[in-house]
């Protein structure tokens, strides 16, 4: 049965896509199931070249950071840069209205709840994405997709989602998700795989299983071209600001299995 052929109205994740629900380790190994996860082996991920660790070995003076309310303080004006790329890349290039102010874009999504993953060269900024709890509110604020699906954001159709928008503590949002023009075409896979990773790794050090958000139409050529974490689409494709584009949940746990212990809580 196809997505569209499904009956979503008034339901949730769970009930329409059960087997994309989270399921317990423990109770696997209980079982003698193994937990599976798209992430490669060991012996794999060292002759991938698009794995974390070549990326990074290949990448060496990029750094990926993870901003928050509590941290941004020690990372200078690496915060102002990132709203200065968001602004050029979303307002001067894209054309979208949105607000901004001292040459910086932001919207009601950029609260304390958020965490924005930066990827930056010599203090230059080259890609970034935002990260939400599908929990947080704001004033009368939640987050981006469910907004849209409430009706609170005309820009956004209503049937972004095939499903209830969710509220769970291990399913995040991901949003203004962009490259800049500093970044050569050759260099734009491996940049846009190393935001990926740094994004999942942001998100599954914070709990989450599953990153919501509205990614391009081509979604599966492009997580195959990437060779990215598994996703599935979860709306109908849209145009949205002259972009065609579909809401994908996506698998970030495949993460877990590169990070060295340890690493990915600091990460908050």
């Amino acid at each position: 049965m196809s997505l569209q052929d499904r009956n979503f109205r008034g339901r949730s994740w769970q009930d329409v896509l059960p087997e994309l629900t989270p399921q317990d380790a423990k109770a696997l190994e209980k079982q003698g199931k193994p937990l599976l996860r798209k992430a490669s082996t060991t012996t794999d991920a060292a002759q991938d070249p698009f794995s974390p660790e070549a990326l990074a070995r290949e990448n060496p003076y990029i750094r990926a950071t993870t901003l928050s309310f509590l941290n941004m303080h020690e990372h200078g004006e690496l915060f102002v840069n990132f709203l200065r790329a968001r602004r050029q890349v979303f307002i001067d290039d894209k054309g979208w209205d949105l607000p901004h102010v001292d040459g910086m874009e932001f919207d009601q999504y950029d609260t304390p709840r958020a965490r924005w993953i930066v990827l930056h060269e010599y203090g230059e900024v080259l890609g970034g994405v935002r990260l939400m709890p599908t929990t947080s509110t704001c004033a009368q604020y939640s987050y981006m997709l469910r907004d849209a699906q409430l009706g609170m954001l005309p820009d956004i159709p209503q049937d972004v989602l095939f499903f209830k928008a969710p509220v769970r503590n291990d399913i995040w949002e991901a949003t203004r998700l962009f490259l800049t023009h500093a970044v050569p075409a050759q260099r734009r896979i491996a940049v846009q795989r190393m935001l990926m990773n740094q994004m999942a790794g942001a998100a599954f050090a914070m709990g989450a299983s599953h990153v919501l958000g509205i990614v391009p139409a081509t979604f599966s050529r492009w997580m195959t071209r990437l060779r990215l974490m598994s996703a599935v689409p979860v709306g109908p494709v849209q145009n949205i600001d002259g972009d065609r584009t579909q809401a994908a949940l996506m698998n970030v746990t495949y993460i877990g299995d590169h990070a060295p212990a340890g690493t990915l809580t600091k990460l908050h």
